[in-house]
């Protein structure tokens, strides 16, 4: 799944990804050596936002022993929201299914960029969408098939 997401997103060396659903920090991880490949340097950089405090410590903790920490940074707190910090983003991906497409996460796509993200019911068969930002107001939005993750948690999303 994640080679799959990965490759429609299209990652490119130097983009600024959001990724919401930081997990263990294994597909931040991935990505960021795309993004800003090891011992090479560069612009890239990969924002990654957890919702469970203890998930995001191990991300953390992971990323850090693993000499990650100077490309990635974990943020603890509701994904459903994006990390309106440092947006706009060139790519976001969302690692955990939401009921719709959370507005705040899509208005932190730049124009150009690509979001995956599950859309679907908890614990059930989700379909998995390529966001498209097109412009100001308009995006693209193609079905890439059928996923199961797990809830996505926050304001815009599931609850707890």
């Amino acid at each position: 799944m994640v080679a799959i997401m990965n490759e429609e997103l299209e990652l490119r060396e130097g983009q600024k990804v959001l990724e919401i659903g930081a997990g263990s920090g294994y597909h931040a991880a991935v990505c960021a050596e795309v993004v800003f490949p090891s011992g090479r340097g560069g612009p890239g950089h990969i924002y990654t936002v957890e919702y469970r405090p203890e998930l995001a410590e191990l991300a953390r903790k992971n990323l850090e022993l693993s000499g990650y920490s100077d490309r990635i940074s974990v943020i603890q707190g509701d994904g459903s929201l994006g990390y309106p910090t440092e947006a706009p983003y060139d790519r976001i991906l969302v690692t955990a299914a939401a009921p719709d497409i959370p507005e705040p996460i899509k208005d932190q796509l730049r124009i150009g960029g690509k979001m995956v993200i599950p859309i679907g019911p908890p614990y059930s068969i989700q379909k998995l969408f390529l966001v498209e930002r097109i412009s100001e107001a308009k995006y693209r939005i193609t079905t890439k098939g059928d996923v199961v993750f797990v809830p996505l948690i926050g304001k815009y999303a599931y609850s707890e």
